[in-house]
């Protein structure tokens, strides 16, 4: 049997901090405002320079860094974006170039806010199939440039990032247990429309009209999408710590896609989770989309919020609608 654990993290964040006071003007809101509606005091934003690419990049050094890991060693890249750098060759393509991991297979992946740990499931599946031992899991977006600042329900929301972490298989031979215990993924097509970007794939071309119209932004039914999200993640948590043979009492630290505070605060509550063991990044760093469940993964482990031992539990959900959650004795 082998296990697969993951023995690096990494992230990287632009330099650019955007505060509220910058960001009220065009949402119409006050900072404080802005601040009770989604616990964001500041964001950050790519410059102008700098690509999806870029930034997973960054991120992967860091988590080859921490893993004590070459470049070399890796066999399989996989990254989660909806901020591609373009619309093809892959980002991940750009990403394997930028580290030196020649000839390793390396690709994409669309599944919006879930698409780290739809990532994290392929990537286990691959290593625990024998395909390839070691492999590079990465989320990087750069939502800045699809919003609207005269839509203040997404100008205040998304800031620009990227997470990644080492997954590492091995003969299970110790009795500590440590490792990903399970990986569960969820969607519903039904509600494909609360939140997305309209223009610039084949349905709807990108072209002067569109731009005019501004479809080639976010736009989102966020009371729709918050009561749908919370009700999800909780269920979806509650089954994966039942099928796993654990309770929530058991679970050291939760970390969920960093979507909105009151999201945070709301799935907390209903779970019964003191603040203490939910690990929350975003009044620092905004939503950054599928990158910021390993962002706020690698400020805890960084932190010492999760040490080795830790029962850790990651949640996600976001457009498609997608919904995932994962399991890991770290």
């Amino acid at each position: 049997m082998i296990r697969v654990r993951v023995i690096g993290t990494g992230s990287y964040l632009p330099q650019r901090v955007v505060t509220n006071e910058e960001i009220a003007p065009l949402s119409g809101l006050d900072p404080a405002k802005i601040y009770g509606l989604t616990g964001i005091r500041e964001r950050r934003w790519a410059a102008d320079h700098e690509a999806s690419s870029d930034m997973a990049i960054e991120a992967g050094r860091r988590a080859l860094s921490a893993a004590d890991c070459e470049a070399s060693a890796v066999e399989a890249i996989i990254l989660s974006t909806t901020s591609p750098d373009m619309l093809f060759p892959s980002t991940a393509c750009f990403v394997q170039r930028g580290l030196g991991c020649k000839g390793v297979g390396a690709f994409d992946i669309s599944a919006s806010c879930s698409g780290f740990l739809y990532g994290l499931s392929m990537g286990l599946a691959m290593i625990q199939s024998g395909q390839i031992r070691t492999c590079l899991v990465a989320a990087s977006e750069v939502k800045s440039r699809f919003l609207d600042p005269k839509d203040g329900t997404t100008a205040m929301l998304f800031g620009d990032g990227a997470g990644a972490v080492v997954l590492r298989g091995e003969e299970d031979r110790s009795q500590d247990g440590s490792g990903i215990l399970g990986v569960r993924l969820r969607a519903d097509g039904s509600q494909h429309g609360l939140i997305r970007v309209s223009a610039g794939g084949s349905r709807t071309p990108l072209s002067l009209d569109a731009l005019k119209k501004q479809e080639h932004t976010i736009r989102m039914k966020g009371a729709a999408l918050y009561r749908i999200a919370i009700r999800r993640i909780e269920q979806a948590v509650r089954e994966i710590l039942k099928e796993c043979g654990f309770g929530l009492s058991d679970v050291k630290q939760v970390v969920l896609h960093q979507a909105n505070g009151r999201i945070l605060s709301q799935v907390a509550d209903r779970l019964e989770i003191s603040r203490d063991r939910l690990l929350s990044v975003i009044e620092r760093y905004g939503n950054t989309s599928s990158a910021s469940l390993p962002i706020a993964l690698d400020a805890g482990v960084r932190g010492g919020s999760i040490v080795p031992g830790d029962l850790v539990l990651l949640g996600s959900f976001g457009g498609g609608l997608t919904w995932a959650t994962g399991l890991l004795r770290w």
